[in-house]
């Protein structure tokens, strides 16, 4: 005898009720698919940017961007400058927040520092 109970209306299925375990097991199927569908779409939203705590804490202790990632990649002012094509004095201006870098020299430096450039602006942590 099957432990599941159905309600009928004109000759058709409309209700069924089920023991509790059958319920909770259903529930728990349910939430494990669930699960699986959001890790499915988390992995397929990655895009393998990480930014490792050494930056993100300095950047939230009030370090630029741009400098919290120089010094995570042990490059000096001088080196990161050369290696955007930019002067010393103007990375550095950069780094202290007195200027604003343009989008063409943000991407240079993006380039040097191996990250995307919006992780180089002040508001790319939160």
């Amino acid at each position: 005898m099957s432990r599941i109970q159905f309600i009928e209306r004109d000759g058709k299925r409309e209700y069924a009720i089920v023991p509790i375990d059958v319920f909770e097991r259903l529930v728990s199927t349910a939430e494990d698919r669930n699960d699986v569908a959001l890790y499915d779409a988390a992995k397929l939203a990655d895009d393998g940017v990480r930014v490792p705590s050494e930056v993100a804490h300095a950047i939230l202790d009030g370090v630029h961007p741009i400098k919290a990632w120089r010094k995570y990649r042990k490059l000096t002012i001088q080196l990161l400058a050369n290696q955007a094509n930019i002067s010393k004095p103007f990375l550095s201006q950069i780094e202290n927040g007195k200027r604003t870098g343009t989008i063409g020299v943000l991407t240079a430096i993006s380039r040097a520092l191996d990250v995307p450039v919006d992780l180089l602006t002040d508001d790319s942590i939160q």
